[in-house]
């Protein structure tokens, strides 16, 4: 437990990337340059992303429809509901800005390689989480432009029209992922070689986004707006937000009649929220804003939900008869 609980290695290169970015932020001539090797290394990502996705594992998950809706459901229904009708409370005490990082976590889709490998761990139904997580990042990339431009931008900036955005992020995530898929059967042979490329490019393409976000937004002033006080309250509201969240993602699969695989891949699929397209998106959509205030919500609940996860997981791999009744206590204390 206390293993699964201490700061791992990308989280402490998180917190790297902030303190250097406070420390030497890029600017000028030089943040241009690097924010344009950024954008060619997210390419680069879901393109290893769509070639390692296995498509019989698709096939075999698109079956399971009823499974995708709950899942659809959770991710852009259920948790943009809850954000808009915590916009009394967060708002005055968070502002502006991170309300709007904060109501823009919730609008995105779930995460792909951390809800597959926690489905695994805890032996839930896989093939459902590969498709479920792949579908919600894909449909995530015309969506989510759809919810910021309603909900936030299109409040903020008198017709915003979200369609450039989509295509900028269909350009950059989708193509790059559909080439992936049909260049799959040459690329993935090489990937079996060396398996963690994706990983290391994972991690390091969303360290440089962090570190390039961090660096406009100290320049611009952004510990001078938000104060520790503030990123208690911030990391209060995404703790609370998870619980939430998860009760929810726990019972309801359960009350639908879905079996005990379904309810894990259920459990992990839905109640979780991504970085690696979370922040090339806001990258996209957010130009002019404070992007490193847009992107700290998503940040903390991102570190959040991995470590309650792995915990969850780690547990209902070893109690496979029990798992759900001790996880209901826990979150209810």
């Amino acid at each position: 437990m206390l293993k699964l609980l201490a700061l791992d290695r990308f989280t402490i290169l998180l917190i790297i990337m902030v303190i250097l970015a406070t420390i030497v932020p890029v600017s000028g001539l030089a943040a241009n340059i690097f924010g344009v090797i950024t954008s060619g290394a997210i390419a680069i990502l879901f393109f290893l992303h769509g070639a390692k996705l296995s498509r019989e594992a698709v096939v075999q998950g698109i079956m399971h429809w009823k499974f995708h809706v709950v899942v659809f459901a959770f991710t852009f229904a259920l948790f943009p509901l809850l954000g808009l009708l915590a916009k009394p409370i967060l708002l005055p005490v968070l502002g502006q800005e991170l309300y709007w990082g904060f109501l823009f976590m919730c609008f995105l889709p779930s995460t792909v390689q951390s809800s597959i490998a926690f489905t695994s761990v805890a032996k839930g139904n896989v093939a459902s989480a590969v498709c479920s997580a792949s579908f919600s990042n894909i449909i995530g990339m015309f969506i989510t432009p759809v919810l910021v431009s309603f909900f936030i931008l299109g409040q903020s900036q008198h017709g915003f029209d979200p369609t450039s955005s989509i295509v900028q992020i269909t350009l950059l995530l989708l193509v790059p992922f559909i080439l992936g898929q049909i260049l799959r059967p040459y690329i993935y042979p090489y990937m079996l070689k060396l398996p963690g490329i994706v990983k290391a490019f994972d991690q390091g393409t969303i360290l440089m986004v962090v570190y390039g976000a961090f660096s406009g937004a100290v320049v611009a002033g952004l510990w001078q707006m938000v104060s520790w006080e503030t990123l208690l309250i911030l990391t209060l509201a995404c703790s609370v937000f998870l619980t939430l969240i998860m009760l929810l993602a726990l019972y309801i699969p359960k009350w639908m009649g879905f079996n005990r695989e379904d309810q894990i891949a259920m459990f992990f699929c839905s109640s979780k929220k991504t970085l690696a397209s979370g922040v090339p998106m806001a990258q996209i959509l957010f130009i002019g804003q404070p992007l490193g205030m847009i992107v700290l919500p998503i940040m903390i609940f991102h570190q959040i939900q991995l470590m309650v996860c792995g915990v969850i997981a780690n547990y209902w791999s070893k109690h496979p008869v029990d798992e759900f009744k001790a996880v209901e206590d826990e979150l209810q204390e």
